[in-house]
């Protein structure tokens, strides 16, 4: 069964994201992020208030096979899903098949327990029409006495934001050691409430049995571009020179490996780093956690931003891979690199962001994780800022509202040498492309956050101009 997952998988991970009219360089993979808009595409940043908070919730528990080992099997799903189309109905199984082996991508071997750390993550799945599904994971050890196997309660949706779904899933765990009876209330509660807009809340009540009604707050982030990621675990395991190189190495559209031992380091570190290159989005394959069956990933020519449990460190480095960046998110080093990634950005830019990254250490008025989020986000856009800023001087518009990107005036404005020769090679990119062919097709700015601290920078050189 794990090899037809994989190779429905595999197939369900082709996007094409080059420009037309574009030499297409590299075959993108598995968009985890997809620029604005777009039909059939996912992009965590665009989460629409008023849409159902998710699509289902399954619980995967792990069943004795004849041979002794142990498979994952959903066991539990809300709601039922009826009168679905043939065509909804095959892919929805097919999803399905394929959720069990992310909820456990840790193989098969697993025995019994007494103790259990609990633990969160998340995954992404890809449709045939290229939309995507997010699975927000909670592994537990179900109360009880004795020897027991771990579980895992998996919302599947199609809106990203990690911290809020964190928070239902903490209320799931709570209810899960009553009774699999009183998560069912909670979530049709949930289901039933719309997704509120940025900075806004939701309330929830729920029945707990000998605590009564509880009232349940979920609040959306202000900054919409900042609700799926934690940067905390980056910055807690690598330094910021290597949150640097791997910044560099992700920007020019590199293979990207991370290890860790735990689901939740690899989810929430992968993430973190697909989020510093707002704004734009990475157009490749992204598994933030790998299943064992699928390790050969890693042999994909395309790039590529994936997590694999340290355990099979071996493994990888046995395969033959192309060149790629290794981050041991362990020991908190690089494992293997191109050897160039020190010299990919600009070197005054690259200042400026470690200046800023280590306020993080020496700024005791620093205490939230939004207060951490918004100032690492800060430093990395303004480094776009900088250096692509001026991108909507050089777009042509037509009387009849359509835009042509005029790249080799775009790359002649550049002043600095260092700055236009990164440049050049960054307008080469699938997410730099994607970004512009968005940008061409209105006037009005697709990412209102970046627009806004361009202007921002523009009003502060004018500023010092004038005085």
């Amino acid at each position: 069964m794990a090899a037809a997952i994989g190779n429905f998988f595999r197939r369900s991970l082709r996007h094409s994201g080059r420009r037309e009219g574009k030499e297409e360089t590299s075959a993108a993979e598995n968009p985890s992020r997809v620029p604005q808009g777009k039909p059939g595409e996912w992009n965590p940043l665009l989460c629409s208030a008023g849409q159902f908070f998710f699509e289902y919730l399954v619980v995967v528990s792990l069943k004795k096979m004849s041979d002794g080992r142990y498979e994952p099997k959903i066991t539990y799903q809300f709601p039922k899903r009826e009168n679905l189309l043939k065509g909804q109905k095959e892919e929805e199984e097919r999803l399905l098949q394929a959720i069990p082996l992310f909820c456990f991508p840790d193989g098969n071997n697993w025995a019994p327990v007494t103790e259990f750390p609990s633990e969160t993550f998340s995954f992404v799945l890809t449709n045939v029409d290229g939309s995507r599904k997010i699975g927000y994971c909670r592994r537990l050890l179900p109360s009880g006495r004795g020897v027991r196997l771990p579980e895992v309660f998996c919302i599947i949706s199609c809106l990203g934001c990690f911290g809020l779904f964190s928070k239902i899933l903490d209320e799931v765990e709570k209810r899960r050691q009553i009774s699999m009876a009183v998560i069912y209330p909670f979530m049709q509660g949930l289901r039933e409430s719309p997704f509120p807009a940025p900075g806004k809340s939701v309330t929830i009540k729920s029945f707990i049995p000998d605590s009564g009604t509880e009232l349940i707050e979920l609040t959306r982030p202000l900054d919409a571009h900042l609700e799926h990621v934690e940067f905390q675990a980056l910055l807690q395991r690598l330094s910021p020179h290597l949150i640097l190189h791997i910044f560099a190495s992700a920007v020019l559209e590199r293979r990207l490996i991370f290890l860790a031992q735990e689901l939740s380091v690899l989810s929430q570190c992968i993430h973190a780093v697909a989020a510093l290159l707002y704004p734009f989005t990475w157009a490749h394959t992204y598994i933030p956690v790998v299943p064992e069956c699928l390790l050969d990933t890693v042999c994909c020519p395309t790039p590529f931003m994936v997590g694999i449990q340290m355990r099979h460190l071996e493994r990888v480095l046995d395969q033959p891979m192309e060149e790629a960046l290794i981050v041991d998110l362990c020991e908190g080093k690089i494992i293997r690199a191109v050897g160039d990634e020190e010299g990919i950005l600009p070197i005054k830019l690259q200042n400026e962001i470690l200046t800023s990254l280590s306020r993080h250490n020496n700024n005791n008025n620093i205490h939230t994780p939004e207060q951490l989020n918004a100032l690492v986000s800060e430093a990395f856009v303004q480094f776009f800022v900088r250096a692509v800023g001026h991108y909507s001087s050089h777009i042509k518009w037509t009387k009849n509202g359509s835009g042509t990107f005029q790249e080799r005036a775009f790359c002649k404005a550049i002043t600095s040498k260092t700055n236009r020769r990164f440049v050049k090679k960054f307008v080469k990119t699938n997410m730099f492309s994607l970004f512009i062919e968005e940008a061409e097709k209105s006037r009005i700015p697709q990412e209102a956050y970046f627009q806004r601290k361009i202007t921002e920078y523009h009003e502060q050189k004018k500023h010092r101009r004038d005085s």
